[in-house]
């Protein structure tokens, strides 16, 4: 087992402890395809609908909710020559009424789409962007790659 940290917060206290645990192990997954350093640290929020949109608009100036927002601790660091990030990496906020409208809306199983907002929440803290097209379609064959390892198909 890897000696990694993935501390997770239910701030709506409606999460089940299967999907807590789901979420940490396709992380765990995530934080080893992409051979984070182990002892690294992470943060999982999940929030409501209220506390998700006073974030978008107070850190990005978007006043409408969003589904997740990451924020990370290293942001701006090099990373070394090994490929190791500093062992703070930051913090993902996931809404789970946007993860539940969105799951019926693309026609997926709920824990589908909150594994996928947790990945790309996790890619985001680790520098993938999604600003072109080149960039998008490397970051969401990343992420379908490490949901697939867990059987969350599309």
């Amino acid at each position: 087992m890897s000696n990694y940290t993935i501390d997770l917060l239910d701030e709506t206290e409606t999460l089940s402890s299967f999907d807590q645990e789901l979420v940490s192990n396709v992380i765990r997954t995530a934080l080893t395809y992409e051979s984070i350093a182990e002892e690294s640290e992470i943060s999982i929020i999940f929030v409501d609908e209220e506390k998700i949109h006073e974030l978008n608009k107070e850190y990005r100036g978007i006043d409408r909710p969003t589904d997740v927002l990451s924020f990370a601790l290293d942001e701006g660091d090099d990373v070394g020559e090994t490929g190791e990030v500093p062992n703070l990496l930051g913090d993902i906020i996931i809404s789970l009424p946007q993860a539940h409208a969105q799951a019926e809306e693309y026609g997926h199983d709920f824990h589908r789409e909150l594994c996928f907002l947790a990945v790309h929440g996790f890619l985001h803290l680790v520098g993938y962007i999604h600003d072109s097209e080149e960039d998008e379609q490397k970051m969401f064959s990343r992420q379908e790659e490490i949901l697939q390892e867990h059987g969350l198909k599309k």
